[in-house]
């Protein structure tokens, strides 16, 4: 336990317009402007995320400062590079994926592009894989400065689960500065700095154990073809929606579609077979990213498709989706491919099925009442 005492002062202006504005309530502003913190704290003993938390100008930066170094909330990205081609040099592509994943950047089309056109949300994922790139190689802790005041709530709270659990994952150490107290369930930090109340509480012995008591809630729709035109920017691969025969569904959260999934027919059925519906063209959008929705969403539409009649395959080319596939009961490998076919179609050869040298996994789909 180590103490931490400073104080915060500001020039205070004598013009007439400032004293106008003091003395009409009758305000002490040589009182008003010095802020004094004294908290004491354990920040040195084993932990994987701590908060620094309070209302602006309580001394949350200055405490982090205090404790870290003056250098500490360093910014590392470059607005004008893509955030994959930020990361030190001695780090392999898989662990620079790896690390990006982990904090819920998740879209490859967000990698490659110019940093300064992702939202507010993805940039500050993106500092964080950073952060943490950085402080690998000398096993210092990450610390990031108000990172939920440029999202929303729902998206600071997906966020703070997604960063926490990267984590404790990957065995590194953490600290968030923030204004706002509805993130501490989801970040479920080690320990807590409350510089409103200079408090400190130490949660290493509840946190592993904690269940937090909120709970984001999502519904899935039919939603018009239309809707991709939003969600084909986040997709890796194309676009444009297949051809022929499709069923749509979106992910929602409340009134917001946060999700999109389609299921196409590429094989003519012949007769006296079930058409086959490939699931495809899945998207969460980025802020969602790192709750495990997808595969939540493949599920789920999947179902409904089987109940409808269809015979449900997907094929895959990432192997993290093909190794938690293999999780499922309801999800049986039919085929692992590494070759380009070529389909014959009118006046225009084209490759179907497979990329060129792109091991893909293929699957069926069981439904509940044949398992």
């Amino acid at each position: 336990m180590r103490k931490y005492e400073f104080t915060l002062s500001s020039p205070v202006a004598t013009t007439f317009r400032s004293s106008k504005a003091a003395n009409s309530l009758d305000i002490d502003v040589k009182k008003k402007s010095t802020h004094h913190v004294c908290v004491s704290a354990d920040v040195e003993s084993a932990y994987h995320v701590g908060l620094i938390v309070g209302a602006s100008g309580s001394g949350k930066t200055t405490l982090a400062q205090h404790i870290y170094g003056d250098a500490c909330f360093t910014t590392l990205l470059d607005p004008t590079q893509p955030v994959i081609e930020q990361f030190p040099e001695q780090y392999a592509y898989d662990e620079c994926a790896s690390m990006l994943a982990g904090v819920g950047l998740t879209s490859v089309p967000c990698w490659i592009r110019p940093a300064y056109t992702l939202s507010n949300g993805q940039r500050a994922r993106a500092e964080c894989a950073l952060q943490m790139a950085r402080s690998a190689a000398n096993d210092e802790p990450v610390l990031i400065d108000e990172w939920t005041s440029v999202v929303d709530r729902t998206v600071a709270k997906v966020m703070s689960h997604c960063i926490q659990k990267h984590a404790r994952k990957s065995g590194k150490r953490i600290v968030l500065c923030s204004c706002h107290y509805d993130v501490l369930e989801w970040l479920n930090p080690d320990w807590v700095i409350d510089c409103n109340r200079q408090e400190y509480t130490d949660r290493r012995s509840v946190c592993r154990d904690f269940r937090r008591a909120e709970q984001l809630t999502f519904d899935i729709r039919e939603v018009d073809r239309s809707t991709w035109a939003y969600f084909s920017k986040y997709h890796y691969l194309s676009e444009q929606l297949p051809g022929g025969i499709i069923n749509t569904f979106g992910l929602f959260h409340g009134d917001d579609q946060i999700g999109f999934q389609c299921f196409a027919n590429y094989v003519p059925r012949r007769a006296g077979e079930v058409m086959k519906m490939h699931s495809n063209r899945t998207v969460i959008h980025p802020d969602y990213a790192g709750l495990g929705m997808g595969l939540i969403l493949i599920n789920e539409t999947s179902e409904i498709m089987a109940q409808r009649g269809f015979d449900v395959r997907a094929k895959y080319s990432s192997t993290p989706i093909y190794l938690a596939m293999k999780k499922y009961p309801q999800w049986v490998l039919t085929d692992v491919s590494r070759r380009t076919n070529t389909i014959v179609g009118g006046k225009v050869d084209r490759k179907g099925g497979y990329r060129h040298d792109v091991k893909t996994y293929s699957f069926r789909f069981i439904p509940k009442a044949k398992r």
